[in-house]
């Protein structure tokens, strides 16, 4: 087998992309999430009740990457766009004075992808991303990132997404965000 820095290999052993309960795994989602994004306690607290609420949205759905022990070590979930959600509300001006408004109309969003550190470079995010887009009826997908130059962003642009508004500042983010979109289905 081959091992990266640090002892890992390139190819996570056993771990299975699959449908995932996310209501009943927030929690261990969430635990996922704040290795990953870097979330305190308190933020903790308030995605839980976003994600639950996000859950009972027509057409919402979840997968996750587990081991063979079922340790949850990433997750994606996401949803048909409605421009009557919160996130619709605020980047629709931003792809307004952009020329993209459009893209809000049968569109799947990528809500959160997240995989733990321990097994990122992998390939994990990217069957999470593919596997969870393969399976929308809509023509296009959108999601938010960072607006920095991140791994993250790098799979996104490899799987054909494109910035669509920059810089998208969101209430109470620290930092600006980008809206990136791609054509379905997604490159490889």
């Amino acid at each position: 087998m081959v091992h990266l820095p640090g002892g890992r290999s390139p190819e996570p052993e056993g771990v299975a992309v699959g449908p995932l309960d996310l209501a009943a795994r927030v929690d261990d989602a969430l635990a996922v999430q704040a290795v990953a994004f870097g979330l305190t306690d308190e933020e903790i607290g308030v995605r839980r009740h976003i994600v639950l609420r996000h859950l009972t949205s027509p057409g919402a759905r979840a997968l996750g990457a587990t081991t063979p022990a079922g340790r949850l070590v990433g997750f994606v979930y996401g949803m048909p766009n409605d421009r009557t959600h919160w996130w619709s509300t605020v980047v629709q001006p931003y792809l307004r004075a952009a020329g993209y408004d459009d893209w809000l109309d049968d569109s799947f969003v990528i809500t959160e992808l997240h995989v733990h550190p321990a097994y990122q470079n992998r390939g994990i995010g990217r069957r999470l991303i593919t596997a969870i887009t393969d399976a929308a009826f809509q023509p296009r997908s959108l999601l938010s990132a960072i607006d920095t130059d991140s791994p993250a962003r790098g799979l996104y642009r490899s799987l054909g997404y494109t910035d669509l508004a920059r810089p998208v500042l969101f209430p109470s983010a620290p930092s600006p965000y980008a809206v990136m979109g791609a054509p379905l289905p997604l490159r490889r």
